[in-house]
């Protein structure tokens, strides 16, 4: 059975950072495509950031909403992808979820909250 647990969410204030995780297991994490999304109440879904592993290294792709500010990282030896965000805004507040993508195969994680509020 495949799983993708995040955890790190919470409430936060302005300027401040979080590091969202999100452990998968049932799938060999290595070969999959990983990418954060996020949706705010009334929005639609959109991405965050996304990261690739290949032989010759790792590709990272972020949303111009966060660049500069958020970074995506993978840990294959622990089957886990990272979301670190730093200098965060009120509109950052999102459910956050984790997805992941090896050809045809997609599994999305059940997300966590993100709130960043004063």
């Amino acid at each position: 059975q495949v799983q993708l647990v995040e955890s790190g969410g919470g409430l936060v204030q302005p300027g401040g950072s979080l590091r969202l995780s999100c452990a998968a297991s049932g799938i060999t994490f290595s070969r999959y495509e990983l990418r954060w999304y996020r949706q705010a109440p009334g929005k639609e879904r959109e991405l965050v950031a996304g990261i690739t592993s290949f032989t010759s290294g790792t590709r990272t792709t972020y949303a111009e909403s966060v660049k500069g500010r958020v970074s995506i990282s993978r840990d294959d030896a622990k089957n886990t992808v990272y979301l670190q965000m730093n200098s965060l805004k009120p509109e950052d507040t999102a459910v956050y979820y984790c997805y992941s993508r090896f050809i045809r195969l997609e599994y999305w994680g059940q997300g966590t909250q993100v709130t960043v509020s004063s």
